[in-house]
């Protein structure tokens, strides 16, 4: 199963350049978290600082019973070994094949024998979907394969917190899709901890179980999917509709001259709230919710559209016999 990760008062800066100050949230253990920001708001610094490769101004970091700051480097160097990192570029050794990539790992941290190796490569290979792929170089593959198997290295260790950074940039909304749905899979067959670093707006809407915000130098707000998506805080509502209007500017944040020459935002409904991804099997995660539990204990009513699937099924409605028969959105 996966580890919780609680952050109690970080701050981080380099030099007079504040990143953020006293953020705190606690991601859950087991489940699949999102992080978004605007580009500078310190997304990828603020992994580097859960695994120890920065470490903060000030605060904790604790991951299990371990405060990240505070370890010894052996500890850390132990520590590190329950994390699986998915780089923005898939970081790939381009004079390895693949497979070697992926057994770097093991042969770098284990004692294992190459046919112990041999069979852990080739069954991560397969899950991520490149069985066959073994002695293609990284040149030699399109940045979709790339990323699974940056993935797929991740997963060797068998870890409990898998973390990725941007895992769609660069690729076209079919791959990222594809992407998508692998974590989801994973995540519902190992339990992992899942924490993703993205811009990616469709990615946010339907694959986490919680979403978080990274705005003015700290956390606008984390929590359940449904309570970020139907939010109307202004920065909140504005990031995760993509709408101009609102405290985000093309250089972060906007000064009060130009949100006086805005006038007063109107009050808009933030989008339809679509169903969640499931896993391929059709099985429900440990992790979900069932659809719009979190906004009727909260006694908040849904946008309009909400829940509504390709096929036209509603989930608010339809939950039990989705689930019975097996289906899932296509």
């Amino acid at each position: 199963m996966g580890i919780e990760i609680r952050v109690e008062g970080l701050k981080k800066s380099f030099g007079r350049q504040v990143i953020w100050e006293d953020v705190s949230f606690t991601i859950p253990a087991g489940e699949i978290s999102a992080l978004l920001g605007p580009s500078g708001t310190g997304k990828s610094v603020f992994l580097k600082n859960l695994v120890g490769l920065l470490r903060p101004d000030r605060g904790h970091v604790y991951v299990g019973d371990g405060d990240v700051p505070r370890l010894r480097e052996n500890q850390l160097y132990e520590l590190r070994r329950k994390f699986g990192v998915l780089f923005q570029d898939g970081a790939l050794f381009g004079s390895m094949n693949i497979y070697d990539n992926i057994a770097f790992p093991l042969r770098e941290h284990t004692s294992k024998g190459e046919s112990e190796i041999r069979r852990i490569v080739l069954e991560k290979m397969e899950m991520v979907g490149l069985s066959g792929a073994e002695e293609k170089l990284p040149g030699e593959i399109s940045g979709g394969m790339k990323k699974r198997a940056g993935l797929a290295r991740a997963l060797v260790l068998n870890p409990e917190i898998i973390l990725a950074d941007e895992p769609d940039s660069g690729l076209d909304p079919v791959r990222t899709a594809y992407l998508n749905q692998l974590f989801v899979d994973l995540n519902a067959d190992l339990g992992a901890t899942f924490l993703i670093v993205t811009h990616d707006i469709g990615t946010a809407r339907v694959l986490p179980d919680n979403l978080g915000l990274l705005f003015r130098r700290g956390l606008v707000m984390f929590g359940p999917r449904e309570m970020i998506l139907s939010s109307t805080h202004p920065a909140v509502n504005q990031f995760f509709n993509a709408r101009r209007q609102g405290p985000i500017g093309m250089a972060e944040e906007k000064d009060q001259a130009q949100l006086d020459d805005e006038g007063e935002a109107p009050q808009t409904m933030p989008a339809p709230i679509q169903p969640q991804l499931m896993p391929s099997d059709g099985r429900v995660r440990p992790a979900m919710r069932r659809p719009g539990e979190w906004l009727a204990q909260h006694n908040i009513k849904p946008p309009p559209g909400s829940f509504i699937d390709d096929e036209g099924r509603d989930w608010l409605k339809d939950w039990d016999d989705l689930i019975d028969n097996g289906h899932r959105p296509r």
